[in-house]
């Protein structure tokens, strides 16, 4: 059976902090979502706290903007958070480019208690010594400055040399066991001292990240499987924070699967159109929808069963149960699962979720109330068809145009008859006084399958068509209703026309 270490976290319920800290670099993408989810739902089932922190120490690619769509990203969503950035708490501030002076006094403590030191050696002395030994090149540095006197450091600077700072790593095998993947160890010599400041006094991501962590009690580190190797280096660095009175125990650590591309065995890139989250807004995703489907890129509610609430996902999760083997991204399992959702919305929701697709589609810009009464008419009869918001403007665009545009593949389909059908519905509906859908499907029934003798199939393909210019609509009679009768035969007279000249 596994052994934990003595000093790692024992922290259960309320007690349970998990952190997502995001670098603030190019547009959000669905494995970092994935991240933010799993660590939200591990916190929100224990009753613990989420901790939203950014790191953005790179100020080459670090950006505001990016900064701006993390936060535009996780509140769409409607992944909050307890403490952070926009939110505060008692361990502000949130982003590691305020927090310099923090980490100063962290490195003089360490380098108080000797678990830094000074390393003058540069990467052409390392090499030469590693030859010079018989070491392997790619080894790396050899742990040479651990033990320089002073005199020689002296030296070093009278050369004009900076110093780097390393951390002195302990000689003996570091084991932890992941929530996620069992028991894991480095053995000892494995990695060498490694830097955690340059030599011009700014401190490495090796070094902040964690010790950020243990200034702030994180409890639970969630992360990707990407990251596994580095935290050999953070239990080394944990033993030195601890050692120094930094913080009392080590975190409990879950490597979460990686995402893979629809094809292949790699992960999902940052260039994939799969994985650009503000895309997958765009094409209209819903937050339920997607946040679900990401649920599933590792987990599961149960062996036959992939479409459950946000409730019912953060009752269920535990950590423990992800699996660790990758997940591939499947963009049309997440297109379903997102129709699914869109189902389970009421009526109203629905309609008013459409509307900013219907504009951006350009069928209005500020719509006109009759434009909104026409959209929230028709959404209850498209809602049953569509598994994303972005086809709804080209399935109701039909209703906000006085020109319908007939598409290829509709005229194509056409039967040879279809002139006769048209004229056959424009006599058969000119008599009803009554404009409804059951009047409308009566007329049209006499006239088309009785009298004509036409499948069902055949015969109301031509209206459809001259209706919505679509092989695919909302449902015809309920289509006709809205337009109203004049529309409607005008329409109808109208594709006759086209099918004529």
């Amino acid at each position: 059976m596994a052994t934990l270490h003595p000093l790692t976290t024992t922290a259960r319920g309320a007690d349970v902090r998990v952190r997502f800290c995001p670098s603030p670099t190019g547009l959000p993408h669905v494995g970092l979502v994935r991240t933010a989810l799993f660590n939200w739902a591990y916190a929100r089932h224990n009753g613990g706290k989420l901790v939203f922190r950014i790191e953005d120490t790179d100020a080459a690619r670090d950006s505001e903007e990016s900064y701006r769509q993390l936060l535009d990203a996780l509140t769409w969503l409607k992944i909050d958070w307890d403490e952070g950035v926009e939110v505060g708490g008692p361990h502000a501030p949130y982003r590691q480019s305020e927090r310099h002076d923090i980490y100063r006094g962290v490195i003089d403590t360490l380098l108080a208690s000797g678990a830094l030191y000074e390393s003058f050696s540069n990467a052409e002395e390392i090499d030469a010594r590693n030859e010079a030994n018989g070491r392997a090149k790619q080894l790396g540095y050899d742990n040479f400055d651990r033990d320089l006197t002073e005199a020689q450091k002296e030296a070093f600077r009278a050369e004009g040399r900076q110093p780097a700072l390393r951390l002195r790593v302990p000689d003996e095998d570091l084991t932890y066991v992941d929530l996620i993947r069992g028991e894991v160890t480095f053995p000892a010599g494995s990695f060498p001292d490694f830097v955690v400041v340059r030599p011009n006094g700014i401190p490495l991501y090796t070094f902040v990240n964690p010790v950020d962590d243990a200034l702030m009690g994180i409890t639970h580190v969630l992360r990707g499987e990407d990251l596994m190797p580095s935290t050999a280096r953070q239990l080394a660095l944990y033993a030195a924070l601890i050692d120094a009175g930094v913080t009392t125990f080590v975190p409990r650590f879950a490597h979460m699967p990686l995402v893979l591309g629809e094809t292949g065995n790699k992960k999902l890139s940052k260039r994939d159109p799969q994985a650009d989250l503000f895309l997958h807004r765009d094409r209209g995703f819903i937050p339920e929808g997607l946040l679900n489907y990401l649920a599933l890129l590792g987990w599961s509610i149960g062996h036959d069963r992939d479409v459950f609430s946000l409730d019912e996902f953060t009752a269920a999760f535990d950590v423990e149960n992800v699996n660790p083997n990758p997940a591939r991204f499947d963009q049309k399992k997440a297109e379903s699962i997102n129709g699914d959702h869109i189902r389970m919305l009421d009526e109203k929701d629905f309609a008013e979720r459409t509307v900013p697709y219907l504009a951006a589609a350009g069928l209005f810009d500020e719509p006109t109330r009759e434009q909104l009464v026409t959209a929230f008419r028709v959404a209850p009869l498209v809602q049953e068809r569509v598994q994303l918001l972005g086809e709804v403007p080209g399935m109701v665009g039909f209703l906000f145009t006085e020109e319908v545009s007939y598409d290829a593949d509709a005229l194509k389909g056409l039967p040879a008859n279809a002139p006769e059908v048209l004229e056959a519905c424009v006599a058969a509906l000119e008599p009803v006084s009554e404009f409804t859908p059951e009047k409308i499907q009566d007329a049209l029934a006499h006239a088309l399958v009785e009298t004509l003798e036409l499948k069902p199939r055949v015969a109301y393909g031509p209206p459809r068509v001259a209706i919505t210019g679509r092989r695919v609509s909302p449902p015809l009679f309920e289509s006709m209703e809205l337009l109203g009768k004049d529309e409607s035969l005008r329409r109808l007279r109208g594709l006759a026309e086209f099918l004529a000249s």
